[in-house]
């Protein structure tokens, strides 16, 4: 196999060797997932209108040996007019990930966009089927861009960071600084 076709990144070791950055996916699985209807059946007799709001979140859990667990969670919540909830659906999809080759910045970019967009497709399917299982229509998530959310994080880490070099000691650890 050629350089050029070598799927890894290419990082600078201290050596001044070329190493190759590892990403391999280990298992995906379910790791909890939730349906509530608390507006049933009185829900199924009104006009279906829903305001869908939708929650992602992310977080890693380094399992030693190279291996991360990363895990998706979504909370889809479905409201109809007079503020009636039609359903609750949160579900974690978990993937334990194998990062081998990769300093910290990358680290953190595999785990905050990689391990997400290989997830994700796994989490919309299961919500979907639990809101069908539930007796509403089929609900199909838009695409999430995972690189986007990961570049506003880290600017948003950045500015806070900066504020609290700048405001010293007097400065709060909670404030948030959030940017439209």
């Amino acid at each position: 196999m050629s350089e050029s076709q070598d799927s890894g990144d290419k990082v600078e070791a201290n050596s001044g060797e070329k190493t190759q950055v590892q990403f391999r996916i280990e298992r995906l699985f379910l790791k909890d997932s939730s349906f509530e209807s608390p507006n049933s059946p009185e829900v199924f007799i009104k006009q279906w209108r829903p305001e869908i709001k939708v929650d992602i979140n992310t977080r890693a859990n380094p399992l030693g040996d190279d291996l991360q667990e990363v895990v998706l969670t979504a909370t889809v919540t479905a409201t109809l007019e007079e503020e009636m909830v039609a359903f609750i659906v949160e579900v974690q999809q978990g993937g334990i990930f194998l990062i081998q080759g990769a300093d910290a910045p990358q680290l953190s970019q595999i785990i905050g966009i990689a391990c997400p967009n290989t997830l994700f497709p796994y989490l919309r399917e299961t919500i979907d089927n639990l809101v069908v299982k539930g007796g509403f229509p089929a609900l199909q998530l838009a695409q999430v861009n995972f690189e986007s959310l990961y570049v506003q994080a880290m600017q948003e880490r950045e500015q806070r960071e900066q504020a609290s070099q700048a405001g010293g000691e007097d400065q709060q650890d909670g404030t948030e600084i959030t940017t439209h």
